[in-house]
């Protein structure tokens, strides 16, 4: 029996600048985009009908239907399987981890039947789908469906953390108000230091950040703890929120960092992580 097993990393949007709205309401977006090395497995194998199983240590109260984008993903091929998704990341948290639940999927399904040619409607899981099947260093654009690679980016070391609350993405779009603000420059920096790279994040945005804390003010708590950590150079929030990131030179200060936090906030998710 032929069983795939793919990893789907955590999604860290270290900018997200809102550039504009289309006439059907779809936001425009320019947003670089990183992938952690902590994030959920999904295992696909054939069966005689479809069966998603999800377990691991954060699958309380993720759905096994067609709400799963799992297995809406699964759907497009048309085949009959059993997915064992094991959970790890928290959901609804503006990492990801549903898009790359579903990028997973499709590679593990593309592997199984010796196809790597997309399957008709990938597009309409969602607009971090093409960047989560990318999964490495990019620039999204667009509603997503413009996404090009970012060579060149020095190695990041980061604190994740999640104070354990949903924010409905369009809720924090709803809250957005003018939606025309500058895009990145043209062209993004390459191949510097570590530090000078964290230095001109720092010049650039997450629009979605106001409009998530006056919804969830909770996270502003969040983002004042990660940014009192030592030697914690930025800290932000990623895509929609609540998860927040501190950013770090090192491996060790993002690992310190992230043991001490926890300490502090035993309720929050916490996880040190290199972004690549």
């Amino acid at each position: 029996m032929t069983i795939a097993k793919v990893f789907a990393p955590a999604k860290v949007n270290l900018t997200l600048h809102v550039t504009g709205r289309r006439k059907d309401g779809y936001h425009l977006l320019d947003s670089l985009v990183l992938f952690a090395d902590v994030g959920d497995r999904v295992t696909v194998m054939p069966a005689k009908q479809n069966l998603l199983e999800v377990t691991g240590p954060r699958a309380a109260g993720v759905p096994t239907d067609r709400s799963n984008l799992v297995a809406r993903a699964a759907d497009l091929f048309g085949i009959p399987v059993h997915i064992i998704l094991s959970k790890h990341l928290p959901s609804a948290a503006g990492i990801g981890g549903g898009s790359s639940d579903a990028a997973a999927t499709i590679l593990a399904l593309s592997d199984i039947i010796g196809d790597a040619r997309l399957p008709v409607g990938v597009t309409d899981l969602g607009a971090d789908l093409r960047v989560c099947l990318m999964r490495q260093a990019a620039r999204m654009r667009g509603i997503g469906d413009d996404v090009t690679p970012c060579p060149g980016l020095p190695p990041l070391f980061a604190v994740l953390a999640n104070p354990g609350i949903e924010v409905p993405t369009p809720a924090v779009f709803g809250a957005l108000g003018d939606p025309s603000k500058p895009p990145m420059p043209k062209r993004l920096p390459q191949g510097m230091k570590t530090r000078a790279f964290i230095d001109w994040l720092a010049t650039q945005r997450n629009d979605l950040e106001a409009p998530a804390i006056s919804l969830a003010p909770v996270i502003a708590n969040v983002l004042g703890a990660l940014a009192a950590l030592p030697k914690a150079r930025l800290a932000r929030m990623s895509g929609s929120g609540a998860t927040c990131f501190g950013l770090f030179e090192t491996e060790k200060a993002a690992q310190d960092a992230a043991l001490l936090l926890a300490k502090s906030h035993p309720d929050w998710w916490i996880e040190a992580t290199r972004l690549s």
